[in-house]
């Protein structure tokens, strides 16, 4: 029984658990790679989904007033998917299956809000920006030295998510009809974006 035992049979589970304690990993949890690749992989479809949605609003609104703050936006989203599409290169990312649908429902959200008027398309910017803000902030705590770079990228990104959040206040994004449920569909969609695209 005990030469059955030793037989190299077990070596395998054994290395295994060896390494989730050497690493503080529980049996299941995801490999510092399978996390890495969620982060970037969620955060490229995020720009992706803000670029669409500053698209949409441009196409309504982009000869107005707000045009070119909403251009000065789209503008820091669209390096931030370039940055983020540069690392599902280098790091061989896959990329969500769902951009098709983020580019559709992004573009629809940007434009809807925009025929709404300037204010509502502000409350979606500031909706938007201060979910993205939360997980930009969660995923920035959870990075360590040996990922300085790309949490030095998130929390940079993330301060410019900010300012656009400080810009959509700033231009009476509270004064926008059915502020509060507005701001809490558009929150709630962005969450559930946020779930499914870290793994689909």
């Amino acid at each position: 029984m005990s030469s059955s035992l030793g037989d190299g049979s077990g070596d395998g589970v054994a290395d295994t658990m060896a390494d989730n304690v050497s690493t503080g990993r529980l049996p299941g949890d995801a490999t510092p790679r399978a996390v890495i690749e969620r982060i970037i992989r969620v955060d490229h479809a995020g720009e992706f989904g803000a670029k669409q949605i500053y698209a949409g609003q441009l196409a309504v609104l982009g000869r107005g007033p707000k045009g070119d703050l909403l251009r000065h936006m789209a503008a820091q989203e669209q390096v931030h998917l370039d940055s983020f599409g540069k690392l599902i290169v280098d790091r061989r990312v896959r990329p969500t299956a769902l951009l098709p649908l983020w580019r559709v429902a992004g573009f629809a959200l940007g434009a809807a809000t925009a025929a709404m008027g300037t204010r509502a398309a502000m409350a979606c910017t500031v909706a938007v920006e201060e979910a993205i803000d939360a997980h930009y902030a969660a995923q920035a705590a959870d990075l360590g030295e040996e990922e300085a770079p790309l949490r030095d990228m998130i929390e940079t990104f993330r301060a410019e998510e900010v300012e656009h959040r400080d810009i959509g206040l700033e231009n009476e994004a509270e004064l926008a009809p059915a502020y509060r449920l507005l701001s809490a569909v558009i929150k709630f969609g962005c969450k559930a974006a946020i779930r499914v695209s870290e793994t689909i």
